[in-house]
């Protein structure tokens, strides 16, 4: 029985990809399952679709987007950082946006990797990420670290929304909140940015990735 399991091999890590692009969901897993230590367990489209599938694909990692409809990527790290502690998340991305890989570590992401590096990081970081350890691009984490995120969580709410070109009305409509509350919010938010109006405070937090 001990010579067995001496010969026995070790198990995959169990990799769950979250992608809403699907020929890029199935490229991403199909360079995974290239991998021999590396099993993909699970494909979806969204942070929504992950949870819903955690309990039965049993993923040790989630490799997912940023931006995915219904839920992103952050708050899907941040749900299983909070539900989940066992499985570890790496966000892989376009952005290369400080603010990005700060609300990143702040959702308990261990791992933060652009989609044009070249594949064989993604593999790498996973074995890495899986062994305890953390994959940051350091520049990006020295920026990340060098300028704070001045706004609140409901300024980013507001803020998002007004950026995407919603008025004051279906604002309030979305938060319960009175018009002058809503307009206090983004006065504010414009003023921490130093923009001259709420399209143009969402134009730079989504540049310095804090939308």
């Amino acid at each position: 029985m001990a010579a067995a399991s001496a010969g026995a091999q070790p198990q995959p890590i169990r990799v769950m990809v979250a992608e809403d692009q699907a020929m890029l969901l199935g490229a991403l897993a199909a360079l995974l399952e290239l991998e021999p230590d590396i099993a993909v367990c699970a494909q979806v489209a969204d942070g929504v679709e992950a949870l819903a599938a955690i309990a039965s694909a049993k993923p040790d990692i989630v490799v997912t987007d940023v931006e995915m409809p219904r839920m992103s990527g952050l708050s899907l790290a941040a749900e299983l950082r909070d539900h989940h502690p066992a499985v570890r998340t790496i966000i892989l991305t376009t952005f290369a946006r400080p603010g990005y890989l700060r609300r990143a570590l702040d959702a308990g992401a261990r791992g933060y990797l652009l989609k044009d590096r070249p594949s064989a990081e993604l593999a790498s970081a996973v074995r890495q990420v899986h062994a305890g350890r953390r994959v940051f691009d350091p520049e990006l984490a020295a920026e990340a670290w060098s300028e704070a995120d001045p706004l609140s969580e409901r300024e980013r709410q507001i803020l998002r929304l007004a950026g995407e070109g919603r008025s004051s009305a279906e604002i309030v409509a979305e938060f319960h909140l009175s018009e002058g509350t809503v307009r206090n919010y983004l006065s504010g938010a414009s003023s921490k940015l130093g923009a001259a109006n709420r399209i143009e405070a969402a134009r730079i937090a989504r540049t310095k990735g804090w939308l």
